[in-house]
């Protein structure tokens, strides 16, 4: 972004590199959504050579490209890291195996043989993990404190049971008392030819959790946990003196949220603008301008709100810290 360092125009289309690393921009004849970053003159340009001027579908590709690039570049980084250890680590469904004496599973009802479905913690949030590996990576996220809501399924009946787990200050974790079979936990081979299924797999998985916190962020709960590009810049610092490999990891994951933000129903977001685009059809014609302005204005405004909100939350955490 910023002022102009460099530029390279080729057949079409012009390339330049910027002053300010911190984004990025395509800009494209006929697209006025533009108009903060840079301008095309397309008063030469023939329509259909315009964003404006081709099929719907096509503009919602264009809009969308950018999302499934940073899908498909964290399943790549995910499928190299995954490589380089050589093994991945899944399982089968989360099937309690036995239970702890008096531990707090037992004491509310949880028998063994129960699948678990669901869990909701204090802070509002929701998992649904589908193996084992899933569970223990979302409880092992968690480090808040209060009661647990865990659904069952037993015989083909759904239970939801509440109770409070232990925290194990020796071992930093929150404790359900559940134990699982040792055959829960698959360790699979890795190589060139399966690396990249894993990573889709992983990749999924860290998409599924980042849905479940973008809701609760939703419900208005456990907003102090957003971060903006100070906390994120000092948390890829504190990673990168981790290793290469968590340091990519963490790359992945930005990735990963920025796909996922950048499909919201926000018309100044991709997906918002997919959302106009669909709207287009489904009245037959394009939104006034002036409607267009209105929405994107009051977009605009939402993310700036947005923006100083997680900036404020990253300065408190620093002075606190």
């Amino acid at each position: 972004m910023g002022p102009k360092i460099w530029s390279y125009k080729g057949k079409e289309t012009e390339y330049s590199l910027r002053a300010i690393p911190i984004g990025g921009f395509v800009a494209m004849a006929g697209d006025d959504s533009n108009s903060l970053e840079t301008s095309v003159d397309d008063s030469k340009i023939p329509v259909e050579r315009t964003l404006k001027g081709i099929a719907v579908w096509k503009r919602i590709i264009i809009m969308l490209a950018g999302v499934t690039m940073n899908m498909l570049l964290a399943i790549f980084i995910y499928s190299m890291v995954i490589l380089s250890t050589g093994a991945y680590v899944t399982g089968t469904k989360p099937i309690v195996a036995s239970l702890i004496e008096n531990s707090p599973a037992e004491k509310v009802g949880i028998k063994e043989g129960d699948i678990i479905n669901k869990i909701g913690f204090e802070n509002g949030m929701v998992i649904s993990p589908e193996t084992y590996s899933e569970l223990v990576s979302f409880i092992s996220t968690y480090d808040g404190n209060g009661p647990w809501t865990i659904e069952v399924e037993r015989d083909s009946e759904k239970i939801t049971y509440q109770f409070e787990p232990e925290y194990r200050a020796d071992e930093e974790r929150y404790v359900m008392g559940i134990v699982f079979s040792e055959k829960a936990i698959e360790v699979v081979e890795v190589n060139i030819f399966n690396c990249f299924i894993y990573g889709f797999k992983y990749t999924m998985f860290i998409l599924r959790m980042t849905i479940a916190s973008l809701a609760t962020l939703l419900q208005g709960k456990n907003l102090n946990s957003l971060s903006g590009p100070i906390g994120i810049y000092s948390t890829v610092a504190e990673t990168a003196a981790l290793g290469f490999d968590y340091y990519v990891s963490l790359v992945a994951m930005i990735s990963v949220n920025l796909a996922l933000i950048n499909v919201l129903p926000l018309p100044v977001l991709d997906g918002g603008r997919v959302l106009l685009l669909l709207i287009e059809v489904i009245i037959g014609h394009p939104l006034s301008k002036k409607s267009e302005e209105m929405i994107m204005n009051a977009s605009v405004i939402l993310l700036l709100i947005l923006v100083f909100f997680v900036t404020y939350n990253d300065i408190s955490r620093l002075i606190g810290g």
